[in-house]
């Protein structure tokens, strides 16, 4: 399968449209042809730090597959009318997509990097019952800095995984993914966001009925409220801003 790279409407970024058995078809090829492949995901926040800032914008261009992840960025493809089937089925956050790695074909190692040592250990188990012929292996990420960076540089180069699912938080993930990807060993390098202390039962998911009426973000507000405030009050407005900038550049 020849992936399409989309345009989302209004947004003005690319995505690339994918249902889970697709998207472990995908992963299937990555892991056979042993080569290094970023898988990345659209929502709001990182649609204003693409249009915001040139490396993380250069990083999405450059990712092999950019999922579909926030509500309001699958409602505004959906308008294009290329579903094949429910739109929703293409809203492919990290926890929708991990369970079903067992289906991919090859897999026999796999990396968690980030979250704390419990989380981290939580889902490195979790992994392990969903993959269990694979081996599974974890680098805590709290405290992140120059001489921790190095260090999980250094551990995946000696573990060697196929696939690496790293839970930095955003933009952290993608950060480090721009400084580092050239120097780290062949893998498919995910960006999970808080997808490890979900994994581990740490982080509580919303129902999924939430997430299909659009709603997660009250969720993750009810429980996270000083962390996602700006998310959800703030930055919608900078997006705003940012679009419109662009156009008005366009026209002038």
């Amino acid at each position: 399968m020849i992936l399409e790279r989309q345009q989302i409407p209004v947004l003005e970024v690319d995505a690339t449209p994918l249902r889970v058995p697709e998207l472990v078809e995908e992963l299937s090829r990555y892991i056979q042809d042993g080569s290094t492949r970023t898988v990345l995901g659209h929502n709001l926040h990182s649609v204003t730090l693409t249009l915001s800032d040139d490396g993380f914008r250069n990083l999405y261009e450059r990712s092999d597959v950019v999922l579909l992840d926030g509500a309001p960025v699958l409602w505004l493809w959906g308008r294009t009318g290329n579903a094949e089937g429910p739109v929703m089925d293409y809203r492919l956050g990290s926890t929708d997509w991990l369970p079903a790695l067992d289906q991919v074909r090859g897999l026999e190692r796999i990396a968690v990097v980030g979250a704390g040592a419990e989380a981290n250990a939580g889902a490195v188990s979790r992994l392990q019952a969903i993959v269990p012929g694979a081996r599974v292996s974890g680098f805590p990420g709290a405290g992140w800095d120059t001489e921790l960076e190095e260090a999980a540089v250094a551990w995946l180069h000696r573990e060697q995984p196929q696939l690496v699912l790293l839970g930095l938080g955003m933009p952290l993930q993608e950060e480090v993914l721009q400084r580092r990807l050239r120097s780290l060993p062949p893998a498919v390098y995910c960006a999970v966001g808080g997808a490890i202390e979900q994994l581990a039962g740490i982080q509580k998911l919303a129902p999924r009925w939430l997430g299909r009426l659009g709603l997660e973000w009250a969720w993750r507000l009810l429980l996270h409220p000083k962390r996602v405030a700006y998310r959800v009050f703030g930055e919608p407005w900078v997006l705003l801003w940012l679009l419109a900038a662009r156009r008005l550049k366009r026209r002038a």
